[in-house]
C-alpha cells in the first residue's frame, strides 16, 4: 500500500490531483523531501529549485481549485535531462563549457510540458555532451554502481523516487540502456515523434527524445504529453502520432507474433541475463520465432558509430574548437576518430542506415515485435563506466520504437530490463504488444 505521494505513479499522481485527494504542493513537498534523503548519494540533479517547485505547484492548485482547465499533467513533477533548453533553468550538458548557460527560449519539449500543467523540477545530470565520458550519478540500488547514460540522472530519479517522470535523449542506447540498469520503464519512440528543437543536438540524424516511469502508462502519457509535429525539426512528420496511452491501456486482439535475433553480438550477454530471457522465451514457447540475423545487420554497428562520430563533429566543431582545454580525454578521441570520418563514408552510411529502416518495414509486416535484452547485464560498476550500448544501436539506427520493461533480476539483485521493439509509426502497437507481455507473464507467474 502506497503511503508517502513520492511513491505514486504518474497516472495515480494525475488522479488523485485532478479528484482533490492529493494536492499538488504535497506531492511536490513529498518529492522533496525524498531527494533530500537520498541524493548526497546518488546525485541524480545538476540543478534542483525547490522554491520554484512549490511555486509552481501552488499555481496548479489555484488552478484546479478555481474550477478551470486542468492539463493531462497538471501539478505532476517531471525532471529534464540537463541538454534540453529552459528559460528560467540553466542547462550545461554535463560539461564545463557550458557552465552557467541559461537559453532564451524552452525547448519544444518543455513548453509542451508548461502546457500539459507539468510541474519542471530541475535538470537531471547527463554524461558530457550526452556521450560516453561517465557522470557523477551513482545506481540508486547499488551506490557502487553506473546508473548508466547518457540520461544517468533521468532514470536514476525516477528509480529512487525522486520524480515518476523524466525524459531523456538516445542516439544510442542513452534511454534504455539505464532504464535496464535502473529498473524503471524507459521508452523511445519512433525517430520524430517527439520534436528536438532546443535541445542538444550531437546527431541530426540520430538524436532521438524518450522517456523514463514507473509503469508502462506513465511513459506513454508523458510520451502523448511531448509529442507533436515541429517544422524546426527536419526529422519531426506533419502527420498524427500514434495514440500512446491506447496503446498501453488495450488488449492485443490476436496473440502477438514476437521475434529473437541471432545477432553476433548475442555472446556479450552476461550468463545470468540470458538465462532470465531464455526463461522467459521458454514461457511464450510457440509464440517467439527464432531467427538467424541478416547479413545487412552485420556492419549496421560501424554505420551507427560513423554516423554518430561525423555528425557530432559537424554540429559542434566550433565549440570543441574554442573549449578544447574544457574537454575530457574521452570525448576528445571520439572527436578525433570523427575528424578522420571522410564526406563519402558519411554518406555511405546514410544509405547503409536507409537500407536498414526498408529491411526493418518489411520485416514487421510478419512480425508484431522483435524481443531482444536491453543491455548486456546488470549495471557495471561505476569505475567501468556507463555500460555496452550495443543491444540498443540497430534499432536507434533505424528509427524504431523501443521500451525496456523491468521484468528480470541479476545475480546481484540487480534489476535487468527485457527489450521489445516494433514497426516505425506503429508505437501505439508496440505498447499494446507490452502491455500484452507483462500480463501474460503475470498470469504465467500464478498458475
Amino acid at each position: 500500500m502506497i503511503t508517502e505521494p513520492y511513491m505514486l505513479s504518474a497516472v495515480a499522481s494525475v488522479e488523485a490531483i485532478a479528484s482533490g485527494s492529493l494536492s499538488s504542493v504535497d506531492l511536490i513537498k513529498s518529492c522533496l523531501s525524498r531527494i533530500s534523503e537520498t541524493e548526497p548519494e546518488i546525485n541524480a540533479w545538476e540543478y534542483l529549485d525547490a522554491e520554484s517547485a512549490i511555486a509552481q505547484a501552488s499555481k496548479c492548485d489555484e488552478i484546479r481549485k478555481a474550477g478551470k482547465a486542468i492539463g493531462p499533467l497538471h501539478g505532476v513533477p517531471v525532471g529534464l535531462k540537463d541538454i534540453i533548453d529552459t528559460i528560467d533553468m540553466p542547462t550545461q550538458c554535463g560539461s564545463d563549457i557550458f557552465l552557467g548557460r541559461i537559453s532564451d527560449k524552452d525547448a519544444r519539449v518543455v513548453e509542451n510540458l508548461r502546457n500539459a500543467g507539468a510541474v519542471i523540477m530541475g535538470k537531471t545530470v547527463t554524461t558530457e555532451m550526452a556521450f560516453y565520458h561517465p557522470s557523477k550519478t551513482r545506481n540508486p540500488h547499488d551506490f557502487n554502481r553506473s546508473p548508466g547514460g547518457s540520461s544517468s540522472g533521468s532514470a536514476a530519479a525516477v528509480a529512487a523516487g525522486h520524480v515518476p517522470l523524466a525524459i531523456g535523449t538516445q542516439t544510442n542506447g542513452s534511454v534504455i540502456r539505464p532504464a535496464s540498469f535502473c529498473g524503471t520503464f524507459g521508452f523511445k519512440p519512433s525517430c520524430g515523434v517527439i520534436p528536438r528543437t532546443g535541445i542538444l543536438q550531437t546527431s541530426k540524424t540520430l538524436d532521438q527524445v524518450g522517456c523514463f516511469g514507473r509503469t508502462l502508462m506513465d511513459v506513454a502519457l508523458l510520451t502523448d504529453v511531448i509529442g507533436g509535429f515541429d517544422q524546426n525539426d527536419i526529422n519531426s512528420y506533419p502527420r498524427p502520432r500514434p495514440n500512446m496511452c491506447k496503446g498501453a491501456s488495450s488488449e492485443a486482439p490476436v496473440t502477438p507474433d514476437l521475434a529473437w535475433l541471432d545477432l553476433p553480438f548475442n555472446d556479450r550477454l552476461s550468463s545470468d541475463s540470458r538465462e532470465g530471457l531464455d526463461s522467459i522465451i521458454d514461457i511464450l514457447g510457440s509464440k517467439v520465432t527464432k531467427m538467424s540475423a541478416a547479413d545487412q545487420l552485420s556492419n549496421l554497428v560501424a554505420v551507427q558509430s560513423r554516423i554518430h562520430q561525423y555528425e557530432i563533429c559537424l554540429h559542434q566543431d566550433q565549440i570543441f574548437n574554442n573549449n578544447w582545454d574544457k574537454v575530457s580525454d574521452t570525448l576528445k578521441e571520439v572527436i578525433e576518430r570523427g575528424r578522420k570520418i571522410s564526406k563519402d563514408e558519411y554518406t555511405d552510411a546514410l544509405s547503409v542506415k536507409e537500407s536498414a529502416q526498408e529491411f526493418f518495414e518489411e520485416f514487421f509486416l510478419e512480425f508484431d515485435a522483435i524481443i531482444a535484452p536491453s543491455a548486456v547485464g546488470q549495471a557495471p560498476l561505476f569505475s567501468e563506466g556507463t555500460g555496452d550500448p550495443i543491444f540498443s544501436t540497430l534499432w536507434t539506427l533505424a528509427g524504431l520504437p523501443c521500451i525496456t520493461l523491468p521484468l528480470l533480476v541479476g545475480e546481484n539483485g540487480l534489476p535487468v530490463g527485457v527489450q521489445l521493439i516494433g514497426p516505425i509509426e506503429k508505437d501505439d502497437r508496440l505498447l499494446r504488444t507490452a502491455n500484452w507481455l507483462q500480463e501474460f507473464l503475470s498470469l504465467e507467474a500464478t498458475e
